[in-house]
């Protein structure tokens, strides 16, 4: 099919810098779309002008809706990172469209401040919560952030401080190409400016200061970085199972009896790719879930409130299902099982008699295996240090043909 659709990246230089064939392109173009800014910067023709609008949806429909006219779409830098390419492509195939990139913003901010791309942590926060930055912000790491607006960068410094990273390097890139450039430079604990321009990028040098408590990806968080009741995964035998699920790029997880939501969010922190459902039929547990989630830098995670396995229908298929409460309920390891994705996982941690009962029948059902889990902690006893035993636990993995 010939290619209707083309999205051309511009930058701060505008129209004029683009080459030649580009703006042949939009010169030719029966619908030109983009943003106000865009498309100030193309000269009248003889294109009809669409403004993106809220929700994004609206307009990809009647783009959608002129298939085989000739359409040009507007985008800042490139366009398939973090750009509306990305979107455009999930509904059209690339032998229908043609994407044009600039340079993004990520090049030039690297460009300006001497730093390898390669090596750097790359993440937007336009439109994005804040609490994003809570698992990025690691020390020695190298951050670029697309900002959301002006008041992004202050938002960005107060939180560092807030997470004890006071001294980290903050830069502020403004309009970078264009002739309104401008670089402010400031530590997080030292940031004055109160609004920057609006299109802006966020470079970040994260350094700790003394009592800075760094949080690993890995899984195996101490206990205490949750807020909980009692009912947690605890450590050692979260991150157990956390090896045990498995995750990879792009996988969906069922944490179903989510009590903390330690497991759904130590899955999480795996891979920004990774998706998960935290089911918890508590209201107070899924407020806490909600927190915890936040706080450690994972607020995607979707919480569902409600009773497993009813609560289950309608959502979508997963890679891999924990189940940590609610064994012997009634057809719920049954429909977590069939929900299952052809080569997904079940893992179930059972600590009492009932819970493990079933998982020597599910074992004898459908194979896997079982392990057990016998953890000790030297803890203060009066003037000394001994052992203190936690419940053992015994761990299923299944996974399905």
């Amino acid at each position: 099919m010939t290619r209707w659709l083309c999205v051309i990246g511009i930058g701060e230089d505008g129209y004029a810098a683009l080459p030649a064939a580009t703006r042949a392109l939009v010169d030719r173009a029966e619908f030109l779309v983009g943003g106000e800014r865009h498309l100030a910067m193309v000269p009248a023709g003889k294109a009809a002008r669409i403004e993106w609008e809220s929700p994004l949806r609206l307009t990809v429909e009647r783009i959608l809706s002129w298939r085989g006219r000739r359409v040009v779409v507007l985008a800042t830098g490139d366009p398939l990172w973090f750009g509306v390419g990305v979107t455009l492509a999930r509904s059209v195939g690339m032998d229908e469209m043609s994407i044009l990139p600039a340079p993004s913003a990520f090049q030039l901010a690297a460009a300006r401040l001497g730093w390898a791309l390669a090596e750097v942590d790359c993440l937007t926060l336009h439109g994005r919560p804040l609490d994003s930055l809570n698992e990025a912000a690691q020390p020695g790491r190298r951050l670029l952030l697309l900002a959301h607006d002006g008041a992004t960068p202050a938002a960005v410094a107060r939180r560092l401080v807030e997470l004890r990273l006071g001294p980290s390097r903050v830069v502020v890139l403004e309009h970078m190409g264009g002739p309104d450039e401008r670089l402010v430079e400031a530590t997080a604990e030292t940031f004055a400016v109160a609004r920057a321009a609006d299109l802006n990028t966020i470079a970040v040098e994260v350094r700790a200061q003394k009592d800075a408590r760094a949080r690993a990806r890995v899984a195996g968080l101490p206990d205490d970085a949750f807020r909980h009741d009692g009912q947690i995964t605890k450590r050692e035998v979260r991150a157990a199972t956390i090896a045990l699920l498995a995750p990879l790029p792009g996988e969906l997880l069922w944490d179903v009896g989510a009590g903390s939501g330690s497991i759904a969010i130590e899955w999480l922190r795996a891979d920004r790719s990774l998706q998960a459902i935290a089911i918890e039929r508590e209201a107070s547990r899924a407020a806490a879930i909600e927190a915890n989630a936040s706080a450690l830098g994972v607020p995607r995670l979707d919480i569902r409130v409600g009773e497993a396995p009813a609560c289950l229908a309608g959502l979508p298929a997963p890679d891999a299902v924990f189940i940590g409460g609610g064994l012997s309920r009634p057809g719920l390891v049954e429909a977590c099982w069939q929900a299952l994705k052809s080569g997904g996982r079940l893992v179930a941690n059972a600590v009492t008699l009932d819970g493990e009962a079933r998982l020597a029948r599910l074992q004898a059902e459908i194979g896997g295996e079982l392990a057990r889990i016998a953890v000790a902690r030297a803890e203060k006893m009066g003037a000394h240090v001994g052992w203190r035993a936690l419940a053992p636990v015994t761990q299923f993995v299944g996974v399905k043909p």
